[in-house]
């Protein structure tokens, strides 16, 4: 029976048996983080072989013929530039290779965007009341960046397709607004897959401002946990069969494949985007980090290379995702007092309690050993208006570990729900 059909006497019997279930995990202590989304110790392992591709008696030539120990390279090395090319769905010749971190690129292009503008166009820095565009729940270092360029972060409500595009599309009419972030598979924190239609809304999207751009990060676009995962179509060539070539940028990384720390990152634009992108990072760097590019080219060798390597992290995060789901179901089935997410891979399941009740739950867990990213942070500015979305990352913590921490987290919304209904006056 669901919690808000039952009696006063009730309730107050189930808090004492979820009071006493919850002990039983934290009666010895619990000390679990599920904060942020860090592939485990096991995972950073499938690449240790990563380190062994090159030595001081290797040909450090690309198949350009550049050595990548000198300055040089800004587009990426060209067996990198393939390799990532492949991975997004795009062309090389639409690709460039850089460092360790897409959110870096991201931010340099935000930044491009407010010093010089983009493709000429009047600096950010000049546009007052600019905004930017954020479905949420969302990713918050998406958000942090352009909060911290001080534009005005507009909410956009998720659907199980995508963002409302009746909303995007709308807001989209307004010159101030410049940009959207957007995860198209997998989306952090939901999990949701951009069905075919509203990717190709947005592949027809006309916005007021000439420099509106879509952050397209398609930073899970290999992170499934099934053979059969659907795939998404080629939003940079649907932006061009529309007329609309310029109007995104897509991204993607090795950061949850190879090493998060020492990956390689790419961005994929039309060719008046990339003059663009290469313009300004001309004056950050003489080259990026080649080695590091040949590297991972060498070492995954192709898109079959890296979808073996996909597997692999497939087979150790599967039964993470399926402990989360398992736990929820034999806590809250038929309570009434939570839904989440079942993504098919990524790396993020998204919780909504009830109503009002989910930073008090994250404040309980907290307090018995158990962390999850704050509540609220999946929305601009740290505001979920209902409070009501929690993030949980299952990727570091062992099956065990994750199968406890869930249980808390499920306990924990139950006794909070249970006493918001007693303190609303239940029967």
């Amino acid at each position: 029976m669901n919690y808000t059909e039952r009696t006063r006497a009730a309730l107050e019997s189930e808090r004492a048996l979820c009071e006493a279930r919850l002990h039983t995990y934290t009666e010895n202590g619990a000390r679990l983080d599920l904060t942020r989304g860090k592939p485990a110790p096991e995972q950073l392992a499938l690449s240790a072989g990563l380190l062994d591709v090159l030595d001081h008696r290797s040909v450090t030539d690309s198949e350009s013929g550049m050595d990548c120990r000198n300055y040089g390279g800004p587009d990426g090395i060209p067996e990198a530039r393939r390799l990532l090319a492949h991975m997004l769905g795009t062309h090389t010749a639409d690709t460039i290779v850089g460092g360790n971190s897409s959110l870096e690129l991201m931010f340099l292009l935000i930044s491009h965007g407010m010093t010089d503008g983009i493709c000429g166009s009047t600096p950010w820095s000049h546009v007052e009341k600019r905004k930017f565009l954020c479905p949420a729940p969302g990713y918050d270092r998406h958000f942090a960046i352009t909060e911290h360029f001080g534009f005005g972060l507009i909410p956009i409500a998720m659907r199980e397709d995508g963002p409302d595009m009746d909303a995007v599309e709308a807001y989209a009419a307004d010159p101030t607004v410049k940009g959207i972030w957007c995860v198209p598979k997998y989306q952090n924190p939901t999990g949701v897959i951009f069905s075919d239609a509203v990717i190709r809304r947005f592949a027809a999207l006309h916005p007021a401002a000439e420099d509106f751009r879509i952050f397209w990060d398609n930073a899970y676009c290999v992170h499934d946990f099934d053979a059969d995962a659907p795939k998404i179509p080629n939003l940079l060539e649907l932006c061009k069969e529309a007329g609309n070539p310029d109007l995104v940028y897509e991204f993607c990384s090795t950061s949850k494949i190879s090493f998060p720390g020492a990956g390689i990152s790419a961005v994929a634009a039309s060719p008046a985007n990339l003059i663009d992108i290469k313009g300004f990072l001309k004056f950050a760097t003489i080259g990026p980090d080649k080695l590091n590019q040949l590297r991972h080219a060498r070492f995954f060798k192709n898109s079959a290379g890296l979808a073996a390597q996909m597997q692999k992290h497939a087979a150790l995060l599967r039964p993470k995702f399926e402990a989360v789901y398992r736990a929820l179901h034999e806590e809250l089935d038929g309570t009434g007092t939570a839904d989440w997410t079942e993504p098919k891979g990524g790396y993020f399941v998204s919780f909504n309690t009830p109503a009002g009740c989910a930073k008090a739950v994250v404040a309980m867990c907290a307090s018995l050993g158990v962390r999850f990213t704050p509540a609220g942070a999946t929305y601009p500015y740290g505001v979920d208006p209902d409070d009501r979305n929690i993030r949980i990352a299952p990727s570091f913590a062992t099956v065990d570990e994750v199968e406890a921490a869930t249980h808390i987290l499920a306990l924990c919304t139950k006794l909070v729900s249970i006493d918001k209904l007693l303190s609303e006056g239940s029967k």
